[in-house]
């Protein structure tokens, strides 16, 4: 049943649209904090835009053919963008001068589909090639490398490595694991620092792995397939020191599925909110814009549709740290959806009266012994939970082991950092002048 229609004041997930942003955007990304969004565009600039004056602040403009993925540095100093003219191109926000120069280049071989930044490192980065190869690029100095991650062969199927491309690549929350989804219905498992594979997980029924996006706790993780289903697991625990050349070959269970049961529509895109308590699915509706929420927390049960209007819906990114999305029309426009709080007047009791002065008022002893029962509930369900613990996944990759010794992989990824650093603060400049 639909949340809205139960208690309208329990939702905490966007409902409204709260701003529109005329970009031309293909794709829209929040940074880290919240207050900036990105968009890059087929002309090949990207745009960041300053969510509280809802103006343009920097053009990065550098690719000569349409921009395919952004990410931003965990303390947004760094932006990355991707483009099918086969570059990926690393941009430095704290560069004194105006446009922002570019603050390395890296080049592929074909058009690069996609790329990110290694959660800890931004030194450290993976691409996926419109050829369905997967490549890790380290740009230290100690570690220059660019490896590709290959499908080791054999155990019980024996796949052509042709019919079996790779289409979705992705760290996971920590970064000690690549992700990727191939054209097969299969999702392998890499160890970012050794470049082996770790694991193949068979997925049922699912046909190719279009996307793949992992809660901030990194404890689960979404897909979106071919056959129009959103599919989440838990994300399982593997070896620490794997033998060389073995690999675990498993066929993963998926502990919820999400779909449209009556259009069957297929999805474009899907984003965790940030206590992972929420899941939104934008779908591919030709005729309009649609954005369908899942309650995680309640066995993910369907939350609400909104309706963006009659721009069809290509992308969307949920807000890092509110309740708020950032939805991509096929106009370039982007919606910035919100969680309006209304006013609760019904939350008086009956005979609440105004007074022109503050008056004592005498409490009965037993008067608030007895709880309502929704909030009786309420509280039995908050302590069958397990807690949300957003920051789990950095935590213990900072948390040294009994003996007292930091994970390998951790570490390695730590080695040589990147310059990001918590007290950096982009400068708000409005882009007065530039070429749109």
């Amino acid at each position: 049943m639909n949340e809205s229609l139960i208690n309208p004041f329990s939702i905490t997930h966007p409902t409204t649209v709260q701003t529109s942003l005329y970009s031309l955007a293909l794709f829209a990304r929040f940074d880290p904090t919240g207050r900036f969004i990105a968009g890059g565009r087929l002309d090949g600039c990207t745009v960041v835009w300053d969510l509280e004056t809802r103006s343009p602040v920097r053009y990065l403009n550098g690719h000569v053919k349409s921009v395919t993925s952004i990410d931003w540095s965990r303390y947004s100093r760094f932006v990355l963008t991707s483009s099918k003219d086969w570059n990926v191109i690393v941009w430095d926000l704290a560069s004194e001068c105006d446009p922002p120069q570019r603050y390395t280049t890296v080049r592929f071989d074909a058009p690069v589909v996609s790329a990110s930044f290694h959660p800890r490192n931004s030194n450290i980065i993976l691409a996926l090639l419109s050829t369905g190869e997967v490549y890790i690029t380290d740009l230290r100095k100690e570690h220059r490398s660019r490896v590709e991650l290959c499908e080791v062969q054999g155990g019980v199927e024996h796949e052509d490595r042709s019919r079996s491309a790779m289409t979705v690549a992705r760290f996971d929350s920590s970064g000690k694991y690549v992700f990727i989804g191939t054209s097969v219905g299969t999702i392998l498992v890499f160890n970012t620092r050794t470049k082996a594979m770790i694991a193949r997980h068979k997925v049922s029924g699912a046909g190719l792995i279009k996307g793949l996006d992992f809660a901030k706790s990194g404890r689960r993780f979404v897909t979106n397939s071919s056959d129009r289903t959103l599919r989440q697991f838990n994300v399982p625990v593997y070896p620490s020191t794997p033998q060389e050349r073995e690999f675990l070959e498993q066929e993963l269970e998926p502990t919820q599925k999400f779909n449209d049961p009556i259009n069957r529509t297929a999805w474009h895109a899907m984003s965790y909110s940030p206590d992972g308590e929420w899941l939104a699915g934008g779908a591919a509706d030709p005729a309009a814009h649609k954005i369908y929420i899942w309650d995680i927390s309640n066995d993910g049960q369907f939350a609400s549709a909104l309706d963006g209007g009659r721009e069809p819906l290509i992308h969307l990114h949920w807000h890092p740290k509110k309740s708020s999305i950032a939805s991509t029309t096929n106009q370039g426009n982007v919606l910035i959806w919100h969680c309006p709080h209304p006013e609760r007047w019904g939350a008086f009791a009956g005979g609440f009266e105004e007074v022109d002065e503050n008056i004592v008022y005498d409490e009965r002893e037993d008067e608030f012994d007895i709880e309502d029962e929704e909030v009786i509930a309420a509280r039995k369900r908050r302590e069958e939970d397990e807690p949300v613990d957003i920051d789990w996944a950095d935590r213990k990759a900072n948390t040294p082991d009994q003996n007292g010794v930091m994970d390998a992989d951790f570490a390695w990824a730590d080695e040589e950092p990147d310059g990001d650093s918590m007290d950096f603060k982009l400068k708000t400049i409005v882009g007065v002048g530039y070429d749109m």
